[in-house]
């Protein structure tokens, strides 16, 4: 089936036509409802968790870790379709690039899944210390950047937006300098007071993943230029 109906499926549209090409169209709009379902889990799970971590709430440090399971399912369910509209539909051009790249998506998200996981649990174990242990702005900074790379990177990837696309591959360079910053406050935190050193690590390991959660986005801004322009950024891939 050569197609090329990726645009209206994004934006929505029905658009008239044979039972078959109907109902491709139908799958394409739910595999990309999928996906959003799992773009807004994502971004809720690692605001969830760092709440925890900034307010020592253990219950929503749990919910985290419960709520996870959930973006396990969906990438099967994405997979599963996914590979349904390639083996019976036999799409072309952009039809093909976006069904292939929403399988790399899920997996990418729910690999956020398990980073929020990672901070939910950080966040009971610091819980458990004593102290006043606070966490620097930055984390909270790296947070709302992560967040938002999350959220304009499948915005651009559903809107076939390669400019967005860019851009948001452009902000990891801003939550990689904070990363860099926590790592030397958790250093100088360390030398002061070498008793902190658990707290410390516990910190580095939250902003590690907020930083990996950013690469993952960057990665999903990455895929939202190959379907929008057919071209392959990764690795500076597009400038050999």
């Amino acid at each position: 089936m050569n197609t090329d109906i990726t645009r209206a499926a994004a934006e929505g549209e029905m658009p008239a036509g044979p039972p078959a090409f109907r109902h491709f169209h139908e799958q394409l709009r739910d595999l990309k409802q999928l996906l959003l379902e799992m773009s807004e889990r994502a971004e809720s799970l690692v605001e969830l968790a760092v709440d925890a971590l900034l307010h020592r709430d253990d219950a929503k440090a749990e919910a985290v870790i419960i709520g996870d399971h959930r973006m396990d399912q969906l990438e099967v369910e994405v997979e599963q379709l996914a590979i349904s509209l390639l083996a019976l539909q036999q799409p072309m051009a952009r039809d093909l690039r976006f069904i292939v790249s929403t399988i790399k998506i899920s997996s990418d998200l729910e690999r956020v899944g398990d980073h929020a996981v990672n901070i939910a649990q950080s966040a009971l174990r610091l819980s458990q210390l004593r102290g006043d242990i606070v966490p620097s702005p930055e984390i909270e900074d790296m947070a709302r950047r992560a967040r938002r790379m999350l959220s304009d990177a499948l915005d651009a990837f559903v809107r076939a937006d390669g400019v967005l696309g860019r851009a948001v591959c452009a902000m990891d360079d801003q939550v990689d300098a904070l990363n860099d910053s926590v790592f030397r406050i958790v250093i100088t935190h360390v030398l002061e007071d070498p008793k902190a050193i658990t707290a410390a690590l516990e910190l580095f390991l939250v902003s590690r993943n907020l930083e990996r959660v950013a690469d993952l986005a960057t990665n999903v801004g990455e895929d939202a230029v190959y379907l929008a322009e057919g071209k392959q950024i990764k690795h500076n891939f597009e400038e050999r």
